[in-house]
Order: structure tokens, then C-alpha cells, then sequence
């Protein structure tokens, strides 16, 4: 099992790639409706006991625009199949057929609304999950490193219901890490591309907590 974590540009990186070098890509592109503008209000005690907190995320703009169809061509080209959320904002880029992934928040975001969906090329069907937002209900009394953050606990959902063994994992947008974690602990091989260094050392720097934390027990 290995985790690569690439700071660039995915797209370069993808051109060079062999047809589907990857059984499966888990994706998070930018939406393009300005997350990265958000401000958050988390509750970082406890479910029982909350204490607000505001939280300002540093405006980047990566969000202004959805990825190119030159993106998604590839992304198809070299992965055996997919997994892609914010899918309703690029259905001019993707096919029409094809499963779908929902995730109900249980609570409703000004911007996003109760949930988010993904296209999944492994279904013909919509499956769900109910799972709390890593935001100010959370699922993972984490402190987010990034405004669109999902938890680890997702991710490890989606490898339980749609990866199989042995399957190599590629990630464009690695944001937060919470894939990489998720793959990690499931033991998936993953390769993952972030363009922000900001978020790249992060993300990074959680990963390797982790994995440090793992090995004291």
C-alpha cells in the first residue's frame, strides 16, 4: 500500500498517463460557485456541550470555475471508473448515465443545501448516505484545513461500498487529505495531485500525524 501526494497541477500529470492506469478515481473538483469565499462556524467541543467558533478561510479563488471538459476527458481516459461529486454542476461535461452518490448533511448549508451529489460509474442507481457535514455539526471533531473539507469517514464508506481489493486509487483535487487517510487505514495504493501548496502541506502534515498516531498503539 502506498500514498503519493503530488503538489501541481493534475491535468500535465494526467497527459502523461496510460489508459486506465487507474481502477478508480474519487474526485472533489471545484464546483465554481466561490466555496472558497466561505466562512465557517464550527462547534469544536462536542455534540453535548458545542462551542461556536468562527472560522475565515483565506479567499484563493480556486472555486470561480468548474474544471475544463479537457480534465474530464482524461479523467475518463485514464481510470476504469468513477466517482465524481458536485456532478449536477458539470452535467454539460459528463455522461448523462451512470449511478449517483447522495450525502445527506443532516443540516442545511446556505450554499450547498442539505446535501451534496456524485456521479458514480459503478452504479445505475442512486445509493445514499447519511453522514454529518465536517462543518459545525460534525461527524469528526476535527478542525478543518479546508473550506470544503469532507470527512475521512465518508471517503472510507465510499472504498467499503465501490473499491475492491487492490485497486489503485487516483484523487485531482486531495484538498484536505481526508482520501488519503481513508485510503491509508483501508489500504488502498492512491495517488493525489493538490495545485495550492497551502493546502498540499497540510494535507501532507495530516497525513503523516495520522500516520504517526497510528503507530504508538
Amino acid at each position: 500500500m502506498t500514498i503519493r501526494l503530488h503538489h501541481g497541477d493534475c491535468l500535465p500529470a494526467m497527459k502523461q498517463m496510460k489508459d486506465n492506469e487507474y481502477d478508480l478515481a474519487i474526485v472533489d473538483p471545484p464546483y465554481g460557485i466561490g466555496l472558497d469565499k466561505e466562512m465557517e462556524i464550527s462547534m469544536i467541543a462536542s455534540h453535548d456541550c458545542p462551542h461556536p467558533k468562527k472560522k475565515e478561510y483565506k479567499q484563493k479563488n480556486w472555486d470561480n470555475e468548474t474544471p475544463t471538459q479537457q480534465y474530464f476527458d482524461e479523467l475518463f481516459r485514464i481510470s476504469r471508473n468513477q466517482i465524481i461529486w458536485g456532478c449536477n454542476y458539470f452535467t454539460d461535461k459528463i455522461p448523462v448515465c451512470g449511478g449517483r452518490i447522495y450525502w445527506s448533511k443532516g443540516v442545511t448549508m446556505p450554499t450547498l443545501g442539505k446535501g451534496e451529489l456524485a456521479f458514480c460509474s459503478l452504479r445505475n442507481s442512486i445509493d445514499q448516505i447519511d453522514l454529518l457535514w465536517a462543518g459545525y455539526r460534525k461527524c469528526e471533531l476535527v478542525d478543518r484545513i479546508h473550506p470544503t473539507q469532507k470527512p475521512v469517514a465518508l471517503y472510507q464508506w465510499i472504498l467499503s461500498n465501490y473499491a475492491k481489493p487492490g485497486d489503485r486509487i487516483i484523487d485531482t483535487h486531495l484538498g484536505s487529505g481526508s482520501i488519503a487517510i481513508a485510503c491509508h487505514d483501508n489500504k488502498f495504493d492512491l495517488d493525489a495531485w493538490e495545485l495550492d501548496e497551502e493546502y498540499y502541506m497540510k494535507a501532507k502534515s495530516r497525513l503523516e500525524a495520522h500516520q504517526q498516531q497510528l503507530q504508538l498503539f
